[in-house]
């Protein structure tokens, strides 16, 4: 049996935002880095698998959390592959704070794609062996954000995917997301502190592409959800931001 990932982080001025709490999308970040690490202890190195035409691409993110890391503190982030269902393959995250209380938690699943013909594989194409660590699990397989019918959808802003946004995988890193969603909420709302992040990527965007914003946020609801598409209505993704009343 496999044993779970760990690695710590320190918040530096650069990972925090304006309350000094640690950005969101830094958090996703290292939570992107050490499930890849992870995953190189398995002797799967992710370079040889694109030289194959394969990799792992995120379509779903369940962040729950008891408070944001803050400046000036060191977290421990815990992250190891529950197995797979299907296509979808699971990872869990728990983090940290320095007196070793847990601050956070995440339930995460990927997909195997064929980078060239831009599909998903099942789990049975990967050409290694990869045990999962089963005596741990923060819970259920997490649901995909679905928007609710009956919830109206304002427009917040625009974008447009720069060069900057692009990994190497040739699409916008799904971290920058996180900015994205929060870019459109206010910051009298952002005051009140995340507890909750969902978000599901339906469709990669890429360079020079135009992204829509929309955002539903009422002024005393504890969730905003936020929503990207084309102008041909074409979704990106679709997120829930829980936030403290």
């Amino acid at each position: 049996m496999t044993q779970c990932w760990s690695e710590k982080h320190y918040i530096h001025s650069d990972n925090s935002d304006y309350k000094k709490d640690c950005k969101l999308s830094t958090l996703l970040e290292w939570m992107q880095r050490a499930g890849d690490a992870d995953i190189a202890q398995s002797g799967i190195i992710l370079e040889e698998l694109m030289q194959q035409g394969m990799a792992w691409m995120l379509t779903t993110v369940d962040l729950e959390i008891h408070r944001m890391p803050r400046y000036g503190e060191t977290i421990q982030l815990d992250t190891w592959h529950k197995g797979s269902k299907g296509v979808q393959w699971l990872r869990d995250f728990r983090i940290y704070g320095p007196d070793q209380e847990q601050i956070a938690q995440a339930r995460t699943v990927w997909v195997l794609v064929d980078l060239n013909k831009r599909r998903i594989l099942r789990a049975s194409a990967l050409p290694y062996e990869v045990q999962p660590h089963t005596s741990d699990s923060v819970g259920e397989v997490p649901e995909r954000v679905e928007i609710p019918s009956n919830i109206l959808l304002d427009h917040a802003y625009d974008l447009k995917v720069r060069q900057s946004s692009i990994d190497m995988n040739g699409h916008m890193n799904n971290t920058k997301f996180a900015d994205v969603c929060l870019d459109a909420l206010t910051v009298k709302r952002l005051d009140a502190g995340i507890t909750r992040f969902r978000i599901t990527y339906h469709q990669e965007a890429r360079l020079d592409e135009e992204i829509t914003v929309f955002r539903s946020c009422g002024v005393d609801s504890g969730s905003c959800f936020v929503s990207g598409r084309s102008g041909e209505g074409k979704k990106y993704f679709d997120a829930e931001v829980s936030l403290k009343c």
